[in-house]
């Protein structure tokens, strides 16, 4: 290198410190990359809780007197927000993530054993599966969308069934069950595929012991708790049926819930069912809630001929009572019915509740609204009718912890994943929130959270995306309408209607099609895809006759036709005599 070459200076621009023009001059030559700032996505995603909406309970306040009214809880009176930090640390609510793939209602939701897969059902009478490890901050959605009866439906038939309940197999994740609306329940692979069908009853025989499969609506279902291969499904019909998922043509077992109530004909519809682990090497514990506001418990390994215990008016009478769940040993029931009231119950002295609160109930509307036990039955958590999500104490059931999810709609369906440490919850605006804390959580939504934003393909759909680019990338371009918040229409700027089918947009295809016009010229004989055929065949009326084509032949051998000549005061043999 030469002495000259030594002595070569760039000129760059004479700038200030402070001058916004170097944000755009460039610090190095070649590629640069660009590394993904985890602690400030994450910081992103942090829930910016109101905090005169937000209730917390301190834990020393866990042992007061257990007459609680949880719906002025929802209203938001803050008792201490210096506690805040502790309770995040507590709870998995600090941070959220957003996840808007259904057009209607989230109805339920379930996730794997791993808690690396989420599936969902919904109103929309789909199932929506969704894989954590195939997400980024701005590919949140659903990679694969099954309707379980699509194959049996017709293409003239409007005929749907919506999701009432879906859980995984907590013994073999490969598996879920799904009920909906329907006399059949299914048993469906994590990648959405059919595996088995359970079969129909006749719906023709009065005595439902001598039916192989209900003959009405399944409502609920839930498995076993040690045997992957066994589950059950309740069912509007008055019976609980057991089945073997490898023999779907009969079910294994069958319970007659026989109603004891006035005037419904020892029937009863069959609302919520839960199947409960042993206490202490026991037996389990079937537990099933009815219709006419009965609570019955049954040995999980039979007999079903009758049950163990039975509670009359456990709930009010003809109220929905879709939430029950059991405890981790056995021994706790916790139930929430249509009468605004959440009950908890002890399987060794199932007579009388052992705490009774009022809670806003949404059964009206969304009968399936669960409750669920916490990981190591730790907490009770359940939505209600105002968007809250409430953790509850299970000793109690005083709120704990009371945050707001989707204020001003109601928060559905909740689950409490114990491996990762995440709360999953499905609203009725079809929103679903994962909730999650970065120093107590793992994998799940941690893991999507912390990878580096995709960018957008021009293939990717807007409408099953959740757009988190504004930021998380300044460098990314959002086009009008991509957003999942701004669903619009062509021009009416209205919101689509998921009841009504869509138009489909016009394409450049579309518009080169040659116009009417140049058909009508071109085309021979399209102007008779207009003309009447009465009046074309009426031209040739005379024609026929003067010059016949086909009975040309024996034209001279037709016979004529003669009438008889009748003056109008004389009777015809048509007329009718007048009777007097």
């Amino acid at each position: 290198m030469s002495d000259e070459d030594e002595d070569l200076q760039v000129e760059a621009p004479d700038l200030a410190e402070d001058d916004p023009m170097r944000a755009f001059l460039p610090a190095s030559f070649g590629k640069r990359s660009k590394d993904t700032d985890v602690a400030a996505q994450m910081d992103r995603s942090r829930r910016i809780v109101d905090q005169n909406r937000a209730q917390v309970v301190k834990p020393r306040d866990r042992s007061q007197g257990s007459g609680s009214n949880l719906s002025s809880d929802s209203d938001g009176d803050s008792h201490d927000s210096s506690d805040d930090s502790d309770d995040e640390d507590e709870y998995p609510t600090s941070h959220q993530m957003v996840m808007k793939t259904h057009d209607r209602a989230v109805t339920t939701l379930s996730l794997d054993p791993a808690g690396g897969r989420l599936i969902s059902g919904s109103i929309d009478c789909t199932v929506k599966l969704h894989d954590f490890s195939s997400m980024t901050p701005t590919t949140i959605r659903a990679f694969k969308s099954v309707d379980p009866f699509e194959s049996k439906r017709s293409a003239a038939s409007a005929e749907a069934h919506p999701i009432n309940h879906i859980e995984f197999n907590p013994l073999a994740g490969g598996v879920f069950l799904c009920v909906s609306a329907h006399p059949q329940a299914k048993i469906m692979s994590r990648d959405g595929n059919v595996l088995a069908e359970f079969v129909k009853g006749d719906m023709y025989l009065r005595d439902m012991n001598h039916t192989k499969g209900h003959v009405s609506e399944v409502t609920t279902g839930a498995w076993h708790p040690t045997d992957k291969n066994i589950c059950v499904t309740a069912g509007t019909d008055s019976t609980l049926r057991i089945w073997d998922i490898n023999n779907k043509r009969c079910q294994k077992e069958i319970v007659v819930f026989k109603s004891k109530a006035p005037g419904v004909a020892g029937r009863s519809r069959m609302t919520a069912v839960a199947w409960g682990t042993a206490a202490q090497g026991g037996s389990n514990i079937l537990v099933s809630a009815a219709l006419d506001g009965s609570l019955v418990m049954w040995s999980g390994n039979g007999p079903f001929t009758r049950p163990t215990a039975e509670v009359r008016e456990a709930h009010k009478p003809n109220t929905w009572t879709g939430g029950i769940d059991i405890s981790s040993d056995g021994r706790m029931v916790v139930t929430r019915g249509g009468d605004d009231l959440i009950k908890l119950w002890d399987t060794r002295k199932f007579k009388e509740p052992l705490v009774s609160v009022e809670h806003p109930s949404t059964s009206r509307e969304y009968p399936m609204a669960n409750i669920k036990y916490g990981p190591n039955s730790t907490s009770i958590i359940t939505g209600s009718r105002t968007g809250h999500l409430h953790i509850l104490n299970p000793g109690n059931l005083r709120p704990e912890y009371t945050t707001p999810i989707t204020a001003g709609v109601p928060l559905i369906t909740v689950n409490w994943h114990p491996k990762i440490n995440q709360i999953v919850t499905g609203s009725a605006n079809g929103e679903m929130h994962v909730l999650y804390n970065p120093a107590t959580s793992t994998k799940g939504a941690v893991d999507v959270m912390s990878r580096a934003p995709k960018r957008r393909h021009v293939d990717d759909n807007p409408e099953f995306t959740t757009d988190m680019s504004l930021g998380l990338s300044g460098e990314s371009i959002v086009t009008p309408g991509a957003l999942s918040g701004a669903r619009r229409t062509g021009g009416s700027g209205r919101l689509k209607d998921p009841m009504k089918p869509q138009v489909p947009q016009q394409t450049p295809f579309m518009r080169s099609q040659p116009d009417a016009k140049h058909i009508s010229e071109n085309i021979p004989l399209s102007r008779m895809l207009h003309e009447d055929p009465r009046e074309a065949l009426l031209k040739y009326a005379d024609v026929a006759n003067k010059d016949p084509m086909f009975t040309n032949a024996w034209k001279e051998t037709q016979p004529v036709t003669q009438y008889a000549e009748v003056s109008d005061d004389e009777e015809g043999p048509d007329k009718k005599k007048t009777k007097r």
